[in-house]
């Protein structure tokens, strides 16, 4: 047991029979020490995704779940195939499943896949990802003051907010736990 201010999103934790995937982790600090977690939730049976407020200190079942490192093969459709590094034997999981997570994913990375018992339960992306640039309109000249941003396409699908100074076809690191731009790669 652990208490709720303790939990991260990716945590899973036990309520009753069922298991619940935390995609989003909010702490808030109330007024005379009752601070709250707002957690925005997915039943990992159903799919079903809500929301839910407890108070910082109350406790929650955490679930301890086995890693295996799997590299993804590749996307047919809304199936993604991964491989067992040891094994090779392969799994699919649903884009239902994955979430945002499908946007990070590129051919041959090789990730943590989590497991409770013998059912695949998510994925653990790495902290940094290099990702392409597909698409991104050119600079404007003059329009260099500040941090001045402008919106790219990268080779997945994603879209995010790049420096000005990013072209097409440029390689960037990105942060998969904002989804920000880090760093052009050199």
């Amino acid at each position: 047991m652990k208490e709720a201010q303790e939990f991260r999103v990716g945590n899973i934790y036990k309520k009753g029979d069922d298991l619940f995937l935390i995609t989003k982790a909010e702490y808030n600090k109330g007024a005379r020490s009752a601070s709250s977690m707002k957690f925005k939730i997915k039943n990992l049976d159903t799919g079903s995704i809500s929301e839910i407020v407890t108070r910082a200190d109350d406790k929650m079942d955490d679930v301890i779940l086995d890693r295996k490192k799997m590299q993804f093969l590749y996307a047919n459709g809304d199936v993604y195939t991964f491989m067992d590094q040891e094994t090779y034997d392969q799994i699919e999981l649903t884009a239902d499943y994955l979430g945002d997570n499908i946007y990070y994913l590129i051919d041959e990375m090789v990730i943590d896949v989590l497991f409770h018992g013998s059912k695949p339960i998510s994925i653990e992306l790495p902290t940094v990802v290099e990702m392409r640039i597909a698409y991104t309109e050119p600079a404007v000249q003059g329009n260099t003051s500040g941090r001045v941003m402008k919106s790219a396409k990268l080779e997945t699908g994603l879209e995010i907010q790049v420096p000005i100074f990013c072209t097409d076809d440029e390689l960037i690191r990105i942060d998969t736990r904002t989804g920000t731009y880090m760093e052009r790669v050199r």
